[in-house]
């Protein structure tokens, strides 16, 4: 039987009037995250810098870091709509404008999804990290493998400070197996960089040469 979301007369995610996934004019709404940004953390700013006030100081695994659009109110309700509401389709118009906008990784290599937690992917239905791998993949012609996995449980990120996620997620990932070459880390929304850089870090003492970051979509810090 085919899943609910395609028998159902096609609404936009964001403003939900019938028609495509993502209306023209909802695409619009989006705040894509084009240059200038930081050249580490892909913070965007008035201009490219090295390293930003955001990532300075911090001992990130991950070579780089980028998004495509910025976590606003828009954007919230597509993210809600493919992780939550059960929109599998949304991982194509993610990785659509994540093409739009982010480049491939010079360095190319293996496409690695962030590993879901297995009680949240029953629920759901599906994997949104590893749906928009796929996508990514499929657009920009790499391999797409998951490498890594969850070695213990932890609690949800969500409402935590920066300091408190990053010990939530300590050593909360390793890798499948041995690991050469590039990777091409992906995830859906990039918070403050705690759960990439934990799952970069598991993967470079896998063996991986480097780690860059892909995300659907980024919080911006006030300032």
């Amino acid at each position: 039987m085919a899943p609910w979301w395609l028998l159902l007369p096609q609404r936009c995610a964001v403003c939900d009037r019938p028609g495509p996934a993502l209306c023209d004019a909802c695409r619009r709404s989006l705040v894509l995250l084009l240059p200038p940004v930081c050249e580490r953390c892909g913070a965007p700013g008035p201009w490219p810098v090295r390293r930003c006030a955001e990532c300075a100081g911090r001992r990130l695994s991950f070579a780089s870091a980028r998004a495509a659009v910025a976590y606003d109110a828009s954007a919230r309700r597509f993210v809600r709509a493919w992780k939550e509401g059960g929109r599998r389709d949304l991982a194509d118009e993610a990785a659509l404008l994540v093409s739009q906008v982010v480049q491939p990784p010079a360095t190319h290599g293996v496409v690695v999804p962030v590993p879901s937690d297995p009680e949240r992917r029953r629920a759901r239905g599906h994997a949104p990290a590893e749906s928009l791998a796929e996508a990514i993949a499929s657009r920009w012609g790499l391999p797409a493998a998951s490498l890594l996995r969850r070695a213990r449980r932890f609690e949800r990120q969500r409402g935590k400070s920066a300091a408190e996620r990053r010990a939530n997620v300590r050593d909360a990932f390793a890798a499948a197996r041995p690991v050469q070459g590039a990777i091409c880390l992906v995830d859906d929304v990039y918070t403050t960089g705690e759960t990439v850089a934990s799952c970069a870090g598991a993967l470079r003492r896998a063996g991986a040469r480097r780690v860059d970051v892909v995300c659907f979509a980024r919080v911006l810090r006030a300032g």
